[in-house]
């Protein structure tokens, strides 16, 4: 039997992530069986997995069995905190490349958080702010402290962060701006993988498009969120006739096709820009991410459109 004090850093997490993240090498399975069982106890009290630890709460942790891995183990080190835009005491922004998820699940061992926790043993204290989805690169938040992640999703929740991403749109937009307000529904299907439908009684999401350039085959947008869906992006796109290029998910799979072989082999979408306040200081944050070479290249190779009248 093992005692956990409950700290200031600590304090706000859900007693299942605090085990999880506490119980290294134990099935998630069997976290939650210890739980359900009330072998765990709070304050020597039963808890249910959606109680959240207070400071001062302390946390009594049965004995547990790890599981024992004979495979190869990976390198600590990962690189992915060589990708940091900024840095500070309460915060860290990652320019997260495509293909790497944000955490590890459905069948990934590990993503970022996972990453950034393995290259620096000696942090405390790193959460997600905010996901972006595998396939999409660019600026993504990191908290270093309780308080600094508690601040930065009450400015997600009023709408005060703003957020563009820098998507190839198929065909032609002809709006200098347009927004869309498609309520969205997410699920889950047999396969565990994350999909999004329009729904009326879905959740309310809205996008700003803004052009930036147009090509043969293609428009290239800014996409400004104005609120935060799963796959807002993607579907809104994918709604109003212009699906992102080389999305396989809501995309036009017959032109992905077309633009493989011409040499796009990820979803053009890239988290470019990003205006936060400080979480300690107020200070207002301008942050930029650039377009990855392979996006860049393929664009400098389209063809642009000529039309005046455009």
């Amino acid at each position: 039997m093992t005692w956990a004090d409950i700290d200031e850093a600590a304090a706000g997490q859900r007693i299942d992530n605090f085990l999880l993240r506490s119980l290294k090498g134990v099935p998630k399975s069997h976290v939650y069986r210890i739980l359900r069982s009330g072998e765990v106890r709070v304050n020597s009290r039963r808890i249910d997995a959606t109680y959240r630890l207070v400071s001062g709460d302390r946390v009594r942790i049965p004995p547990v069995r790890v599981a024992i891995s004979h495979a190869p183990a990976a390198p600590a080190s990962t690189g992915i905190g060589r990708r940091t835009v900024f840095e500070d005491d309460s915060l860290l922004v990652i320019d997260k490349p495509a293909g790497v998820a944000v955490h590890g699940g459905s069948g990934v061992s590990s993503g970022v958080i996972e990453r950034l926790r393995a290259e620096r043993p000696q942090a405390k204290f790193l959460e997600l702010v905010h996901r972006l989805d595998r396939e999409t690169s660019g600026l993504l938040l990191v908290a270093k402290k309780r308080s600094a992640l508690t601040h930065l999703h009450e400015q997600l929740r009023a709408g005060t962060t703003d957020k563009r991403y820098l998507a190839l749109a198929g065909g032609r937009v002809r709006d200098l701006k347009r927004r869309v307000r498609i309520a969205l529904h997410k699920y889950t299907t047999a396969e565990g993988e994350r999909r999004v439908v329009p729904d009326p009684e879905g959740q309310a999401a809205e996008t700003v498009f803004h052009r930036k350039s147009v090509y043969q085959e293609a428009t290239l947008l800014e996409a400004q969120l104005l609120t935060g869906r799963t796959h807002q992006i993607r579907v809104h796109l994918q709604q109003i006739g212009h699906p992102i290029a080389g999305d396989d998910k809501y995309g036009d799979f017959q032109w992905n096709r077309q633009l493989a072989r011409a040499g796009l082999k990820r979803m053009f979408l890239h988290a470019a820009r990003l205006s936060i306040e400080h979480p300690v200081t107020g200070e207002r944050l301008e942050l930029a991410s650039p377009l990855p070479p392979e996006l860049q290249n393929f664009l400098d190779h389209c063809e642009p459109w000529n039309d005046a009248s455009t």
